[in-house]
């Protein structure tokens, strides 16, 4: 992992961050870090009690001036047995070290919101991934609602990180050709995991269950797929996606 993320900080690609927003390739590279909590509801609890909280979540941090945190809840649509767990709280940072602030002044006082949020969901993982992006959305403010898709890759023999890269532009060049509207990310695990049996995960993201169709049907009866398959097939592994129903919580500019 060190070194995979080592690679990263150090490697020269076109990267997209925050919302809406690019970076010219002689800039570098940089990374984001996300957290995930996965969470059940609590007895007799459901999502307008989370929304109540989220509504004094916000307003705890707009007095705190804190215009760095991005927050989005995830609700599974299309999910096997192993996703035990009714939504998902994600959250991404400027960088780590706002993240880091976040964390202190949410653990210093939290206006007791921390035991509000306690009292609607359980959360029983939280885990932190760096993020990479490949394939920018488009320019705009961030919707209220997006959907997503999450597929876990593993690096196959003889695979780089710099390989990976290079084929990810071609990929990401061949759908903008096609018209697609998807953003693409590659999330490295950092933090809260352990055993991982994936190099890291392929996230994709739409502003519509269209959009995400368009794709799939790029994919399909516009044979994308044998493009997809000479780039990556000897590089990477990857099972089948999960797609989740996003909802924004709160807006930032992270870059």
């Amino acid at each position: 992992m060190r070194k995979i993320l080592l690679t990263i900080m150090s490697a020269s690609l076109v990267t997209f961050v925050g919302t809406g927003s690019t970076l010219a390739q002689d800039d570098g590279m940089l990374i984001i870090p996300v957290e995930l909590y996965a969470c059940t509801y609590n007895d007799r609890k459901d999502s307008g009690d989370l929304d109540d909280v989220v509504d004094k979540w916000n307003a705890y941090m707009d007095s705190k001036g804190n215009d760095t945190y991005a927050a989005w809840t995830l609700t599974p649509n299309y999910f096997g047995p192993n996703q035990e767990f009714d939504v998902i709280w994600m959250a991404a940072s400027k960088n780590a070290i706002a993240m880091g602030e976040t964390a202190d002044a949410w653990r210093a006082d939290n206006d007791g919101i921390a035991d509000d949020f306690a009292e609607v969901i359980t959360c029983n993982g939280h885990s932190n991934f760096a993020s990479v992006n490949y394939k920018a959305l488009p320019d705009g403010d961030p919707a209220s609602t997006a959907v997503l898709t999450f597929s876990d890759c593993s690096y196959k023999e003889g695979a780089s990180f710099d390989a990976v890269g290079a084929a990810m532009a071609k990929w990401s060049q061949y759908l903008t050709d096609a018209g697609s509207t998807a953003g693409i990310f590659h999330w490295y695990p950092v933090w809260g995991g352990g055993g991982e049996e994936f190099s890291f995960k392929w996230l994709e993201g739409f502003a519509s269950h269209a959009e995400l169709g368009a794709d799939y049907e790029r994919l399909g009866n516009g044979l994308g797929f044998v493009t997809r398959g000479r780039l990556f097939d000897h590089l990477l592994s990857c099972d089948s996606a999960r797609v989740y129903d996003a909802r924004n919580r709160r807006s930032a500019q992270l870059r």
